[in-house]
């Protein structure tokens, strides 16, 4: 699919436009936090919940860490769990699509079976599941989300294989002489980018969701790294004397969900007038 109309659709989406902007913001906020980050984000050398001000713009924990250290430092952890998991259950959920859709048979049903399993769990729960399994830190936590993930990918790839293969040019391409590699990963693939982009989106939004839940459970990266969901679950013991400890932190991650909500959407409606 060619998005030939692309920049115009997406500039005339004031939503996407914002969400754009805060999504770079926040990307180079997590890039550049050792640097911009004003105090060590584990110093406890300052006063116990001391409310914002010009020395503490958002001000500290009840250790007495700086908070708006802490939301920078976590930043990284929120944009590189977004990231990773998604990219591997983009490489392994696309995969699986791409071969049940194109070849169908026992292939199509081993694979659409263990699909409609995994579906019939929701995902943070598969994903709760994995963590305890594999036990908490940063890299089971996107294991466990990329695996849960899997299946959102791989429906929506095989939906769009088995409408593209069909088409005039693959069934032309085959009788040139093309590989069924070259026909999946090069003629149907993207073809189908449309929705898995906008898939990407959705399961990027979640992902920061799912690693923030699961680090406010306790059941995420280790304790003395800091995450939006742990400091907001460090401060239900005071939050009735301490708003800012949950508020800021639950700011950041509704600010940075919106904002990719926001461009998922321009997305998708820039599919939707290809189409047309």
């Amino acid at each position: 699919m060619k998005f030939n109309n692309y920049t115009e659709v997406f500039r005339s989406d004031k939503k996407a436009i914002i969400g754009s902007a805060v999504l770079i913001i926040f990307i180079l906020m997590a890039a550049l936090a050792p640097l911009i980050a004003p105090y060590d984000p584990n110093s406890m050398d300052y006063d116990f919940l001391s409310p914002p001000s010009w020395k503490h713009p958002l001000g500290t924990d009840d250790l007495g860490r700086d908070l708006l250290s802490r939301i920078i430092q976590g930043s990284q952890v929120s944009m590189f769990v977004g990231v990773t998991t998604v990219a591997i259950a983009l490489a392994i959920g696309v995969s699986l699509g791409l071969l049940s859709g194109f070849y169908g048979g026992w292939i199509d049903f081993i694979i659409m079976r263990y699909i409609d399993l995994q579906w019939a769990f929701p995902n943070f729960l598969i994903a709760v599941y994995l963590v305890a399994v594999f036990g908490s830190g940063l890299s089971n936590v996107i294991v466990a989300l990329s695996l849960a993930f899997v299946d959102d990918f791989a429906r929506v790839v095989r939906g769009m294989v088995l409408s593209i293969k069909e088409q005039e040019y693959i069934a032309a391409a085959r009788a040139v002489g093309c590989t069924d590699t070259r026909l999946m990963w090069v003629r149907i693939l993207p073809n189908a980018s449309a929705p898995i982009i906008v898939q990407v989106t959705v399961c990027m939004s979640y992902a920061i969701l799912g690693e923030a839940t699961l680090s406010f459970l306790g059941l995420g990266v280790e304790v003395d790294t800091p995450t939006w969901g742990l400091i907001i679950s460090e401060s239900r013991n005071f939050i009735s004397r301490a708003w800012w400890v949950g508020v800021f932190p639950g700011l950041a991650i509704m600010l940075v969900v919106l904002s990719v909500n926001f461009v998922g959407d321009a997305i998708r409606d820039t599919s939707d007038v290809q189409e047309t």
